[in-house]
């Protein structure tokens, strides 16, 4: 089925072709005429199959459709997304899909200054794509007016409608009219969050494409069984085949994942880190760079799992077993993109069996165990010394907070031009958090 098929313009139809697309992936195809019919819709789909389009497309249809003579109604679309790289990422496909469109914008999250945001929405946007925490500090001020909303998105829902995102959440979805079109999309919702739906919808119709929860079928997985003092050895084992080219290394804390990476620069791989302490323009740069092949690992910590859509990512390893089965669909869905192929490499301990075993009845699957060869899984623990403060067992690591995407952390540009276009990309900074669930954001 070409993308004409789905009754979009032909400014909107441009853009998709120019953007590189013939085809609309089966989310798009079942969820698209939805939208425009305007129904309540959750969309479920495996990672990297086109979820992001499935909504802007339609959303910009309506938007463009009824724009007449120029008049603005205010912020008309809200996208609500749980990172700050994610926001970034639909700000990109917006851009793409938009650029025949006469069409204004905001990006809203932490990290930068806040000054560009409210001024774009003092001078009114059509659509907003925002991390809740720093939407919610505009609208303490008064800033952000919703009253005129018509479309909001959850994106990722699973994440958005969890226990630590829901206070915020209700919070927004309080300020919106109560005649609107919600749409959540994600690539796993549990029956319980699937529950929760139903406070910020009105008879949804459900589009889930393959098995919920069922990691891509382009993505072979593997479980290496090993000791915790060898990961970092193994690590670096594995890192000498050069298959392993473009490698996205999960790690479980910031400060876990700092280690890692300092351990693979001084082995003369170049690394770059992505984490909540990371300051806005650190963590674009280090994507920018792994994008383009400057740096050959990215180590990342969960925060950066639903943001990062880089083409060609030939491995993904979770350094640290992902503590929930969801985080490890959302993982190893950064490989095996579009239809491409990719590994997605599990190191295992001990500890780690009864999550794995967990893990295999959520996916409805067996992972393959796989033995490096070559490698000495016999090696003793090197001395206490020489471990670093990473090999500590006896004292639990800092989880990091469960709801990124406003690091108070660093600063970053106030504004992206795009010059000769109607696009403004607004971004912000954190200010002092008053209640206690919003450290998180």
């Amino acid at each position: 089925m070409p993308f004409r098929a789905l009754n979009l313009s032909p400014q909107i139809l441009q853009a998709v072709h120019e953007a590189g697309y013939t085809e609309p992936t089966p989310i798009q195809v079942a969820a698209i005429p939805l939208i425009l019919a305007g129904h309540d819709v959750i969309g479920i789909a495996q990672t990297g199959t086109g979820k992001t389009a499935a909504f802007v497309l339609p959303i910009l249809m309506k938007l463009a459709g009824s724009m007449h003579n120029g008049q603005r109604r205010g912020t008309r679309a809200l996208v609500v997304a749980p990172t700050r790289e994610l926001v970034v990422q639909i700000e990109e496909n917006v851009r793409a899909y938009a650029k025949h469109v006469p069409l204004r914008m905001a990006t809203v999250f932490g990290g930068v200054s806040e000054r560009p945001q409210i001024e774009a929405f003092r001078s009114g946007v059509d659509l907003v794509v925002a991390t809740p925490g720093r939407l919610i500090d505009l609208m303490d001020q008064r800033v952000a007016n919703l009253s005129g909303v018509e479309f909001l998105v959850l994106d990722e829902a699973d994440r958005m409608l969890d226990m630590g995102f829901l206070p915020p959440i209700r919070r927004i979805v309080k300020a919106l009219p109560q005649k609107r079109q919600t749409l959540m999309f994600s690539a796993s919702l549990s029956r319980e969050i699937e529950q929760l739906t139903h406070q910020f919808q009105h008879s949804p119709k459900i589009v889930e494409i393959g098995r919920r929860a069922n990691p891509a079928e382009t993505v072979t997985q593997f479980a290496y069984e090993v000791r915790p003092h060898l990961k970092p050895a193994l690590l670096l084992h594995l890192l000498a085949d050069p298959e392993f080219d473009t490698v996205l290394v999960f790690a479980r804390t910031k400060h876990g994942a700092d280690r890692i990476a300092r351990r693979l620069e001084s082995s003369g791989i170049k690394t770059g880190t992505i984490h909540s302490n990371r300051s806005q323009n650190q963590r674009l740069r280090a994507l920018k760079d792994f994008k383009s092949g400057a740096v050959r690992v990215l180590v990342a910590t969960d925060i950066a799992a639903r943001g990062i859509d880089v083409d060609g990512i030939s491995h993904v390893v979770n350094y640290d077993f992902p503590m929930h089965s969801e985080d490890y669909v959302h993982r190893i869905g950064r490989t095996g993109r579009a239809h491409a192929i990719g590994d997605a490499i599990s190191f295992i301990t001990p500890e780690d069996q009864g999550p794995l075993r967990s893990l295999e009845r959520f996916i409805g699957r067996g992972i393959v165990r796989k033995r490096a060869e070559g490698f000495d899984y016999d090696a003793a623990a090197p001395p206490r010394d020489e471990t670093g403060r990473g090999e500590r067992r006896h004292s639990p690591p800092k989880l990091e907070p469960k709801l990124p995407g406003n690091s108070m952390h660093g600063s970053g540009d106030a504004a992206h031009r795009h010059g000769g276009r109607s696009f403004r990309n607004f971004s912000s900074t954190s200010r002092l958090r008053r209640r206690s669930y919003r450290r998180h954001r």
